[in-house]
Order: structure tokens, then C-alpha cells, then sequence
């Protein structure tokens, strides 16, 4: 764009003048920009065409560049764009209830204008939560013989959300038309100022017409914007005949030059400001900065002297075009990046959807799976930026098959809860039952009922997590009743086990009158170890008698000098018995087992031993082969012969 006077000079050209031009002329004028010949200022036809000559393909190319920016400005000056409200919130996983209670505060909270993409991803999570419930109720409507024409489903959720709705809608439409009456009316005193800056002109006072000019500039200079198709033509014959009233005021020159000074200097620091943004990295910090300073230059500051007029406005127009074309160059960079990036967005969402969940079972086996699926989805917002207009594209993409996952994940948790569901009752009913028992004395035949209980419990499943310790504690405190119960009454023991502790004490002191007698025999120190265990069990806070058995035959032991395995079986054995004193069934249970499986291993292995011997019929029984093979039967015979030495004498305490 060239000087605005350079501009306009052939719609000035022939023109006639109206000097009781209106508000009516000043809006033709945007179109057309006419203005009377009378104010036709000194640039010939011929000159302009000259110059339009003159002009180069750079020139052509930095114009273009200039109007561009311009039409940015323009549109940034309508209005001051709201900054919309970001959320943090995910409304896809919020329900119907949250997302009302989210719209109602937006409402409350902020301001209409930032909170449209808010606003329309509630409306879209809430739409498709509400869709999936009416499918859910019609066809239950359905399964239960309704016919179709006849399901209607009405939610007070629904009609609240609509309400909202209905408010946002309202507010904003309210919004906008007192935007669009603003703009309009602002235009319209801007047309007053051309008016009146033109009636000053016109009838020009020596005296007053700088000062009421300064008025008038201040008045233009406090509307508010104007719509962005006015803009750049409400400017340019503004600024025509501020240009005018600069040329034609020779009555104070000292008054025009020192405007014109004062104006020369300000854009030259705006040059300066221009030029010093061109070495700036950040691109769009700069070209944001540069439309500033266009508007800054067009709005805020007058004109210059004409013979500095052409000379400013080209270095201006040079400087901001080396800005411009570093920006397209960042914006083509950009492209690349953002079809770069949309590719591995679009790589990211293939990956997720293949994520498959079949194999998910259990409620670790989905936690698992969660865990596994956000990471990969985080992938996605770690990437950069796509252009705008794909974003939306991909973003719903990744909605989709998110959605498609959480659809997945919702299921297997709504039957889990049914089947949680069901062991909570279950699980009350062992409540009720072990409330029901834990204050029988009948500890022979509860007892038993008390273990299959707790053992019942152990294979049902989990429960909801929201009872689940109440559930617990309700079951533990019953259990524990009851066998704090039996732990009292076993401790202080039963009228047998109270006899047998007499018959013990008795007899552990008798055993003690022999320590050290050189006469005693291996035989007696056996027949020691049966009759004890013979005698029976004694109360549970008297257990500590066994120990004391214990150390009277370890003495023995010693003084017999008992070594091997004979020592090894007699240890064995006291081990047992002690097993079978504390009643220790489950001990000696799980020894037997033990020591069956002992038998069957070394038995199997002497007749894989035996087999191999068959093979080998005619060799020599010297040979190293068979005698190795015979050495190692020998071995797990006597090996074997233990085991079963233990194994009957486990049977023989049962």
C-alpha cells in the first residue's frame, strides 16, 4: 500500500465538490473513497501514472505483503477475542449427571464468549451417553412386549441439560447482536469525525482549526472497532483528510511542522521497532508484535511532511515484508511438521486400535490393560500440533477408538459388579452363619463348622470395593469371638487333659530319678516315648511340660550314646509325638503326605534301577557298570526302608 494521499489521488481526480457533504457521502466514500476536487492535492494524473510505471515487481510484491497484513489487523480490531476456557476435565468420562453440573458452572463462572468448545464437547459426551441409555430402555421396553411406537423415555437430566442449553444459546446470540450494534454504532461516529474533520477544512479558522482538530483526532481515536470490512477504507479516508488538513494549514506552519516532527519521529521508531523484530526467532511472536505496530502506525499516529511521506511508508513496507517472508517461510516449515506429526498421531490411533482386550478376564487383567492403553495413548498428546484443519479430524479419531475401549472396559466392570454382586450375598450369608455360631459352646461339632466357614469364604470372589472392608471386619470380629472362645477353653483345658498333665508331671519325674542310671537301655528310652504319648493331651498354657520332656530324653540320648539314625528316628519321632500332643492334625496330615510321596519316588526309582539290571543279564557282576547299578538298589533300599519305618510310626499316632 502506498501513502493514503497517493492512494486516493484518482478517486480525488475530477471530482466535485458538496460542501454540504452528510454521513450519507462519508459511507460512499469507503466504497468509492471521493472525495471534491477542490481538495485535490498536488500530485498530478500524469505523475501518478509515473509512478504506477515506475513501480517494479518487488514494490508490486511488498504491497501485496502490506495489504495482507493489513486485512489481519482489520479482522484483530473488530474485536477483543476471548481466550476460551480450556478444561482439564475429560467429559467423556464424566456421567450425565457431572456433565449438567460442569455446563451450569460454565454458565455461572464465565463468560459466554469463551466457552464455546467447552460447551460443545459436554453437549457431544452428554448426547452419546444419553443415546446409549435410550437404547438401553427401549430395548428393555422392547424385551418386556412393548412395541416400539409406543416407548417413550422422558429424563429430568435430559430436560435440565436442554434448559441449559437453551440458556447458552440465548446469552450468546444476546452476546453477539450487542457486539454487532456496537461495531455498527462505533462506524457511525466515525463517519461524524470524517463530517466534521471535513466541515473544519472547509471552513478553516486560523485561530481555532489546530485545536479543534486535536480534538477531533482525540475523539476518533477513543471509538471502539468498527466491523473488519470497513476498517481498512474508514482509515484510509480518515487519514486522506487528516493529510489534507496537514497540507492546506499554512496559516500556523510552526503548529505543522511540529506535528510533523513529532509524528516523523514516532513512525521512525516504529521502522526501527519493525526492522529490530526481522532478527527475532520467534516468528509468530514477531509477526504478532508486527501487526501491533501496524496498527499502532495507522491509528495512533499522523502524518508526516510530504517529502518524508513516500520515503517512511517504503521502508515501512520493506521492513515488514522481510517479516512476512520469514513467516510464510516458518508457516511452509510448519506445514511439514504438522503433516509429520499427523501421521504419527494417525500411527498412535492405528496402534490403539489394535489393542486388543480378549484376553482380559480379571479385574488385574484390566487394570493392567488401563495402564498399558493410557500409556500408548499419551503418545498422542506428546506429539506437536497438526494443521487446524485436521486437528478435529484426528482428535475424533482418537475419541472413537478410546470410546471403542472404554466401551470394552465398562462392560466387563457392569458384569463384574453383577457377579461381585453376588458374592456379597454370599458372603453375608457366612456373616450371618458365623454370627449365628460364635457364642455355641458346643466346640466339638461348631468347631468344625467354624473352619469349613472361613474355608468358604476364601473361594468366593471379590465384592464390591464399597463393602468390602465393612464386610470383613463384620466376618473377622465373628470368627475371632469364637475362637477366642475355644483358645480360653482349650488353655485352661478339659477334666482329661487336666488328669493327663498330673500323669505327666508324674511321670517326667520319674524319668528324671533315671537320668544318669548306666543300666537304662535304648528299649526303655522307647518305651519312655510311647507311653508319653500314650497319656494324652494336656491343657494349652501347660504345653511348655513337653519341652521339659524333651531335654529329660535328649539327656538320655546322650548318655546311651545314641548316634545316626537311630538318633535321627528317635528325634523323629519325639518331633511327631509333640504333633500329636498339641493336636496337630494338620501337621502330621501334611507329613504323612510328605512321606508317602518320599515312598513312591524311591520305590519308582529302584525298579527303573531294577529294569536297567535286565538289560545287562549276561554282564559279569564285577563289571563297574553292575555294580554301580546294585550299589545304588542297596542304597535307596535302605533309604526307602526309613521312610516307611516313618510312615508307620505317623499311622501308629493317628
Amino acid at each position: 500500500m502506498l501513502d493514503a494521499t497517493k492512494d486516493n489521488t484518482d478517486a480525488i481526480e475530477g471530482k466535485t465538490e458538496d460542501k454540504k457533504s452528510s454521513t450519507a457521502d462519508t459511507k460512499e466514500e469507503l466504497t468509492e473513497t471521493t472525495v471534491d476536487a477542490q481538495e485535490n492535492v498536488a500530485i498530478t494524473e500524469d505523475e501518478t501514472l509515473e509512478k504506477s510505471a515506475a513501480k517494479n515487481e518487488e514494490e508490486a510484491a511488498t504491497e501485496k505483503v502490506v495489504e495482507a497484513i493489513e486485512n489481519e489487523v482489520a479482522a484483530k480490531a473488530e474485536k477483543v477475542v476471548e481466550k476460551e476456557v480450556v478444561s482439564k476435565v475429560n467429559y467423556d468420562s464424566l456421567d450425565m449427571e457431572a456433565l449438567v453440573k460442569e455446563l451450569e458452572s460454565l454458565l455461572k463462572n464465565e463468560k459466554i464468549q469463551a466457552v464455546k468448545s467447552a460447551v460443545e464437547a459436554i453437549r457431544k459426551s452428554f448426547d452419546a451417553k444419553f443415546s446409549a441409555l435410550l437404547a438401553e430402555k427401549k430395548s428393555a421396553f422392547l424385551k418386556e412386549g412393548g412395541e416400539s411406537i409406543d416407548f417413550f423415555f422422558s429424563s429430568p437430566l435430559k430436560v435440565k441439560f436442554n434448559e441449559l442449553l437453551a440458556e447458552y444459546r440465548k446469552r450468546r446470540n444476546a452476546h453477539y447482536a450487542e457486539l454487532e450494534a456496537q461495531l455498527k454504532e462505533n462506524l457511525e461516529k466515525r463517519f461524524e469525525v470524517i463530517d466534521k474533520l471535513k466541515s473544519l477544512i472547509e471552513n478553516a479558522d486560523s485561530k481555532t482549526m489546530h485545536k479543534e482538530f486535536k480534538e477531533l483526532d482525540a475523539v476518533w481515536k477513543s471509538i471502539g472497532p468498527v466491523p473488519r470490512t470497513k476498517y481498512n477504507n474508514t482509515w484510509r479516508n480518515y487519514h486522506h483528510h487528516v493529510e489534507r488538513f496537514y497540507d492546506l494549514l499554512h496559516i500556523n506552519n510552526d503548529l505543522r511542522e511540529l506535528d510533523f516532527k513529532h509524528n516523523l519521529e514516532e513512525k521512525l521508531k516504529i521502522v526501527a521497532k519493525v526492522e529490530a523484530l526481522s532478527k527475532v526467532n520467534d516468528v509468530t511472536t514477531a509477526f504478532n508484535e508486527l501487526q501491533k505496530l501496524h496498527k499502532l502506525w495507522k491509528e495512533d499516529i499522523g502524518p508526516v511532511s510530504r517529502e518524508f511521506r513516500e520515503e517512511i511508508w517504503q521502508k515501512f513496507s520493506a521492513a515488514t515484508k522481510v517479516i512476512h517472508d520469514k513467516r510464510a517461510e516458518y508457516n511452509e516449515g510448519q506445514k511439514l511438521k504438522y503433516a509429520e506429526n499427523l501421521q504419527l498421531k494417525r500411527a498412535v490411533i492405528s496402534d490403539l486400535e489394535k489393542f486388543d482386550t480378549t484376553n482380559c478376564k480379571s479385574h488385574s487383567d484390566w487394570q493392567k490393560a488401563i495402564k498399558e492403553f493410557e500409556s500408548k495413548r499419551e503418545n498422542y498428546f506428546k506429539i506437536g500440533k497438526v494443521s487446524g484443519s485436521k486437528r478435529q479430524n484426528v482428535w475424533e479419531q482418537l475419541k472413537t477408538v478410546t470410546k471403542k475401549f472404554n466401551h470394552s472396559k465398562n462392560k466387563f466392570y457392569k458384569e463384574l459388579n453383577t457377579e461381585q454382586q453376588e458374592n456379597l450375598k454370599k458372603k453375608q450369608e457366612l456373616v450371618a452363619l458365623a454370627v449365628s455360631l460364635k457364642d455355641n459352646d458346643d466346640y466339638a461339632s461348631v468347631t468344625p463348622q467354624m473352619k469349613k466357614i472361613q474355608a468358604d469364604w476364601k473361594t468366593i470372589g471379590h465384592v464390591p470395593r464399597k463393602y468390602s472392608d465393612k464386610i470383613w471386619k463384620e466376618f473377622k470380629e465373628a470368627c475371632n469371638y469364637y475362637f477366642d472362645n475355644l483358645h480360653t477353653v482349650q488353655d485352661q483345658g478339659s477334666e482329661e487333659e487336666i488328669e493327663a498333665l498330673a500323669t505327666k508331671n508324674e511321670f517326667l519325674s520319674q524319668i528324671q530319678t533315671v537320668i544318669g542310671n548306666p543300666d537304662i537301655s535304648i528299649e526303655e528310652v522307647e518305651a519312655y516315648l510311647k507311653t508319653w504319648n500314650n497319656i494324652g493331651r494336656v491343657p494349652r498354657n501347660e504345653r511348655a511340660i513337653e519341652s521339659r520332656f524333651n531335654k529329660a530324653i535328649e539327656a538320655l540320648f546322650a548318655q546311651l550314646s545314641i548316634e545316626g539314625d537311630a538318633l535321627k528316628f528317635l528325634k523323629y519321632k519325639m518331633t511327631i509325638n509333640g504333633y500329636a500332643s498339641s493336636n496337630n492334625a494338620r501337621k502330621i496330615d501334611s507329613e504323612i503326605q510328605f512321606v508317602r510321596k518320599k515312598i513312591d519316588e524311591y520305590t519308582k526309582d529302584i525298579q527303573q534301577l531294577e529294569n536297567n539290571i535286565s538289560f545287562i543279564a549276561n554282564a559279569k557282576e564285577d563289571n563297574p557298570l553292575v555294580v554301580n547299578v546294585r550299589n545304588s538298589i542297596a542304597s535307596k533300599n535302605e533309604d526307602l526302608t526309613k521312610w516307611k519305618r516313618k510312615y508307620t510310626y505317623l499311622k501308629s499316632v493317628l
